[in-house]
């Protein structure tokens, strides 16, 4: 916490400052207006349009409801400019409700509340929260300044730690930490559950999961019969994460975790990957577990995938088409790749996600949607056998 910038303001006549906390890593407001209850709805979404940050003084409920009145307006703004996109392209239309989504979250994020260094919340009714924010940010020294809509993710993101999400192929419930990719769409945890496994396994029971996130596929691998499997991840926070699902699973002797970007050393019967999806880039940190940059870690996968198979092994590719829906890449882009990593397919295997978005007809991107396929590529080295 002592590293984190600072954030200035005025209050009674004074010049005060705390530590500033963004988990998008948003640098601090430059203009802060201390309010309280009295604020209205409209003023207060006038200010933080033109770019003011609110701290907030009055009670923690009617902070939220604030933040509510501050959505709705923002939604109804969207809702005046959805009939002017009708006729855009499908990338048009994904770019501008990036831009949106951007737009809304800066805006929702100038509603800020103060904590104590101990993460309590000096309001009136405001909960305790203090184990959700330690849990995220570790022991603190001095009091900050954070967003109320990024406590409110915060504590979502607590809830679903303690719960669980429940996997049927698993029988069990994988516990996502803040920050890490929560398997909730469940059709890529369905693929990888139902595909042949290569005849390798049965001499070499060794499997590479990378980006491992959650654990969930290296639990799933290991559910399945595979021995032995070194699961990879660049980011400690899923690392830890991977850890302590494995643990509660009972795998965390067969389950070698190694924090390293893609590939562990050595080779492997099986490599799987379920790399973001979406070639943009991602406009916090919390979002690269969907956006992959110019496919940078869809390119490092394939680049890489024929050194680390063992010879007759296979690499699966978990990847929606999402992304060539709306032009972003191609399916011969895509194929282009696989080729110049000196691979080939040996069968892909699709399915239609069952999320709810896919029905959220008010959803700018819903046709897109609709059209989405997710695939299994099952991947092998072009000079192993045969075309298909």
């Amino acid at each position: 916490m002592n590293n984190y910038p600072i954030i200035n303001w005025h209050e009674a006549g004074e010049e005060r400052s705390a530590h500033w906390c963004s988990e998008k890593a948003m640098p601090p407001p430059k203009r802060v207006l201390v309010i309280d209850d009295r604020m209205a709805a409209d003023t207060a979404y006038r200010l933080v349009c033109e770019g003011t940050a609110l701290l907030w003084r009055g009670d923690f409920h009617n902070a939220g409801q604030l933040l509510l009145a501050l959505a709705r307006r923002i939604d109804k703004k969207r809702l005046e400019r959805k009939a002017k996109r009708s006729t855009l392209s499908p990338a048009e239309t994904f770019h501008l409700n990036r831009q949106a989504q951007s737009q809304r979250a800066r805006i929702l994020g100038s509603l800020l509340i103060p904590f104590n260094a101990d993460h309590s919340i000096p309001l009136s009714r405001a909960p305790d929260v203090r184990l959700a924010c330690l849990e995220v940010y570790g022991p603190g020294t001095e009091a900050y300044i954070a967003p109320l809509r990024a406590l409110q993710g915060l504590i979502g993101a607590f809830e679903w730690r303690k719960k669980g999400i429940p996997v049927p192929a698993l029988g069990a419930r994988i516990h996502p930490h803040y920050g890490v990719f929560a398997p909730i769409r469940s059709e890529y945890v369905e693929l990888v559950a139902e595909a042949p496994l290569p005849e390798l396994v049965t001499t070499q029971p060794v499997a590479f999961d990378i980006g491992t996130g959650t654990g969930i596929l290296a639990a799933l691998l290991v559910h399945r019969g595979i021995q032995r499997v070194v699961a990879t991840d660049l980011d400690a926070r899923a690392i830890d994460c991977a850890r302590e699902n494995l643990t509660r699973l009972g795998l965390a002797s067969q389950v070698e975790l190694v924090q390293v970007n893609l590939f562990p050393e050595g080779q492997a019967a099986l490599i799987v990957c379920n790399p973001p999806w979406i070639p943009a880039r991602p406009s916090s940190p919390l979002e690269h577990a969907i956006f992959d940059p110019e496919s940078r870690m869809l390119r490092g996968f394939l680049h890489g995938l024929s050194t680390h198979l063992a010879p007759g092994g296979e690499g699966w590719l978990i990847l929606s088409d999402f992304a060539e829906h709306l032009g972003l890449r191609t399916r011969a882009e895509l194929l282009a790749m696989i080729e110049a990593a000196g691979l080939k397919v040996l069968g892909k295997t699709d399915i239609k996600p069952h999320h709810p978005r896919v029905a959220d007809t008010d959803d700018p991107l819903h046709a897109v949607r609709a059209a989405e396929l997710t695939s299994l590529w099952q991947l092998v080295q072009r000079n192993e056998r045969n075309d298909q």
